[in-house]
């Protein structure tokens, strides 16, 4: 197999038949750079070629699945993006929309590959698994997630949108789907099972073994016939909208970035550094947090 530097590939189940690929940066939790991402999209279309691979497994290593896109790169303007080229800010530091727009437009590529490819995806989360990071584990088929686990977007609060929606639309209901964007608040797992966010919601110290044993049992059948099956259930949800919805929400995550809100968080981190500005960002929401109380 490849070796990556920032993913692990393993296989598990009967006979090998489950792949499995971990985000493996764990002194980042796991965060989403454009160089993690370009490995990713190459695991995945190495994965969908092997047909002794029935299903796969994507997960994180260390304390989170993923705490979301790599902020550190966009502190000096370049975003992340798969092709690091795209010329996100002119000379004098100002953003410059298309080229934002297109960076973006990368991710979301690999995030619908993800999505359309033909192999059964399972994304199991635990600790975090925030913004991108829950962007990328919603393009998953089945999703199962440790009990305790914490689902959001919180980039929300003045970073952009949801790239892809995280699907949300389209998986569960329309008002807690608004509550949860207008708000980037976090949910557990159980609550997220509940509201069928996701497939399962388990004790962490059993996630992985029901995890593997979930996915063995989905990779009984052949590749080519789970294969056909995903593409049958996925055309469903196409032809409701989700490309072009997808696309939308990339567009609308690029203008995001030049609103009163965006402008105050780049303010923020420039002046008082990342720790800060997250503070700063998610502070007013602690301390509004009655009306579930």
């Amino acid at each position: 197999m490849t070796d990556y530097e920032n993913l692990a590939i393993d296989r598990v189940g009967t006979d090998d038949r489950v792949g499995r690929i971990t985000l493996n940066r764990p002194e980042k939790l796991n965060a989403l750079s454009g160089e993690l991402y370009q490995e990713l999209d190459h695991a995945l279309h190495d994965m969908e070629a092997d047909h002794s691979i029935r299903a796969i497994i994507l997960r994180g290593s260390g304390r989170a699945f993923s705490a979301g896109y790599d902020l550190t790169p966009s502190r000096g303007g370049t975003g992340v993006a798969v092709n690091r080229s795209y010329k996100t800010v002119d000379d004098k530091g100002r953003p410059l929309t298309m080229g934002m727009r297109t960076a973006m437009q990368q991710i979301t590529d690999v995030q619908m590959y993800f999505w359309n490819m033909a192999k059964v995806t399972i994304a199991c989360i635990h600790g975090y698994a925030a913004a991108g990071g829950c962007e990328l584990a919603m393009m998953a088929d089945l999703v199962v997630a440790a009990d305790d686990a914490k689902i959001g977007h919180p980039g929300h609060r003045g970073l952009g949108v949801a790239r892809n929606g995280v699907i949300w639309p389209l998986v569960i209901g329309m008002r807690k789907a608004k509550e949860l964007s207008y708000t980037g608040e976090y949910i557990s797992g159980t609550e997220a099972e509940r509201i069928g966010m996701i497939n399962y919601a388990w004790p962490e110290a059993s996630l992985e073994e029901r995890t593997i044993a979930f996915a063995d049992r989905i990779a009984i059948a052949s590749a080519d016939h789970l294969g056909i099956l995903k593409v049958n259930m996925n055309r469903f949800y196409e032809n409701m909208g989700i490309y072009s919805s997808v696309r939308s929400s990339t567009e609308q995550d690029a203008m995001a970035q030049f609103t009163e809100y965006a402008y105050a968080w780049r303010d923020q981190v420039r002046e008082k550094g990342l720790k800060d500005a997250l503070a700063w960002r998610d502070g007013p929401y602690k301390e509004m947090d009655t009306y579930r109380k």
